[in-house]
């Protein structure tokens, strides 16, 4: 097993952990400001590793690997469900559907037209990045949450994934009840974190007619790309999906041209460029331009 075992993997993994435990107790002490920073970045670092874990790694055991990160500093995003919906994004066919796509910024026209005029105008401005990050967390776990109500009854595995991650989020909320950082401080750091997370999703799939022109690259290595663990190299993590983060960056540029090639072109720089075209500017419309149901 220890050969098998994806040590940089395992390592900020546990480096993720003592920043996050630093951060709510003696850094809440310091000072509350600081340590909602330093948690923010802490917690959305480990989503990105559950990302990792769900897709195989660092053991080949999915069991173990979903023991590595059993609390959920993130409060409001069961693991199980991450894993099931994640994986069923992977189905790159249905990428960017606004149905079959549980990952999908994407409406479907119909919807659309019964909105009313505020919803559109928050919806609109959600697709700018600054919205995606000030509104983008709210919006996106109120469609999470009603997606699985409304499923409740016909999916067995919500409600499981729900039932796991009870003991969970509590387990968290126990630890930060006795820790230095007030519970609130540490709600503004989920919402944070989640507000991080949206800078990696925001253009990470466009609407397009081949399955393959769906997904960006963005040739960035700075911290932002740690933070994500190279899930910016996006459509080569789509292309494989069990190559580990720290493989992606020399995997791409081992073919830079094939993988462009592939996807259309569909490729930036660095994140910021994307902050700099897209902070108050829409990327891309709310309804999907080449797909519509009834």
């Amino acid at each position: 097993m220890l050969k098998r075992m994806e040590w940089p993997t395992l390592a900020i993994l546990t480096v993720t952990y003592q920043i996050w435990l630093f951060a709510t107790t003696y850094l809440a002490e310091w000072s509350v400001f600081a340590a909602v920073i330093i948690s923010a970045i802490a917690i959305a670092q480990f989503s990105s590793l559950q990302h990792e874990m769900l897709h195989g790694h660092p053991f080949r055991d999915q069991r173990l690997n979903a023991a590595l990160v059993f609390p959920a500093l993130t409060l409001i995003v069961p693991y199980l469900r991450f894993r099931d919906t994640h994986l069923a994004h992977h189905h790159d066919n249905a990428l960017t559907d606004p149905f079959d796509d549980p990952e999908s910024n994407y409406l479907d026209g119909g919807d659309w037209e019964q909105f009313s005029v505020i919803r559109r105008g928050l919806l609109t401005f959600n697709n700018t990045l600054a919205g995606r990050l000030l509104l983008g967390p709210l919006i996106g776990t109120f469609a999470f949450i009603r997606s699985d109500l409304r499923n409740l009854g016909q999916d067995p595995k919500i409600l499981r994934g729900w039932l796991w991650h009870m003991p969970a989020a509590a387990l968290v909320i126990v630890w930060v009840h006795f820790a230095a950082m007030p519970l609130w401080a540490y709600a503004i750091s989920c919402y944070g974190a989640l507000s991080l997370l949206r800078i990696r999703t925001f253009l990470e799939h466009q609407a397009h007619e081949r399955a393959r022109g769906r997904t960006v690259v963005i040739e960035d290595r700075g911290p932002l790309a740690l933070l994500f663990l190279n899930n910016n190299f996006h459509a080569v993590h789509h292309m494989h999906p069990r190559v580990a983060w720290y493989r992606l960056p020399s995997l791409y540029r081992q073919n830079a041209e094939r993988y462009l090639r592939q996807n259309g072109g569909y490729r930036y720089r660095s994140y910021s460029e994307i902050f700099r075209r897209y902070l108050l500017t829409r990327k891309d419309p709310v309804v999907h331009p080449l797909w519509r149901r009834g």
